[in-house]
């Protein structure tokens, strides 16, 4: 072989030992992550940071305070907004002298127990005003799964549905408490509704 070759030889073979050397590490490293992956999945690890993120995420408010099974308060960037849910009505609870309607207080415990420690995302409706006579957001509000709490209030016979404004989804509704009457669902089936002379009901005195 003559000197130019051994030389070319040489210099391919220190590059072959480099290239290997360093995919070899490449490779180790590779395997050191998916075992660490892996570890982190069994221990929860992931699950853990990925809860804390999805709480932390842009448009999820914390509950601060209970109102009512149509009202509820959130920290809304430092500042206290009281949210009304759109197109539901729940029997009272604390209105001033108003006796305490039937199924009212199983419809503020549903939606405290429903929402928990859980951030709720808000909706607002084209139809609907931005805030109430008494300063309240007016919004739709989502849980985290997916949840319609405002339907759901409706569909499982906590709320009535409220005709006395437009929004977007009244007919919607409208077929949901359709739905819950017929069944005898929750208010229906344990109350005695009374219907008001604009389409709306309203929920006897408790007891």
């Amino acid at each position: 072989m003559t000197p130019k070759r051994q030389c070319g030889y040489l210099i391919y073979s220190m590059r072959s030992y480099r290239y290997k050397k360093r995919h070899g590490w490449i490779g180790l490293v590779i395997v050191l992550l998916s075992a660490i992956f892996t570890l982190a999945q069994q221990q929860g690890w992931l699950s853990g940071a990925g809860s804390l993120a999805e709480q932390n995420q842009p448009g999820l408010y914390r509950v601060s305070r209970f109102v009512d099974g149509d009202t509820i308060a959130v920290d809304m960037n430092g500042k206290q907004e009281k949210i009304r849910f759109i197109g539901v009505d729940t029997p009272e609870t604390h209105k001033p002298n108003t006796p305490v309607q039937c199924y009212g207080p199983a419809a503020a415990a549903f939606t405290k127990n429903t929402i928990g420690s859980q951030r709720v995302r808000l909706g607002s409706d084209s139809l609907s005003t931005d805030r109430d006579r008494y300063g309240r957001l007016l919004r739709y509000v989502y849980l985290q799964d997916g949840t319609f709490l405002n339907e759901r209030l409706v569909s499982e016979g906590y709320a009535f549905y409220y005709p006395y404004f437009p929004f977007t989804k009244s007919d919607q509704f409208s077929a949901d408490q359709q739905a819950a009457m017929a069944a005898h669902r929750g208010l229906w089936g344990n109350c005695q509704p009374t219907p008001t002379d604009k389409g709306g009901w309203i929920s006897n005195n408790q007891g």
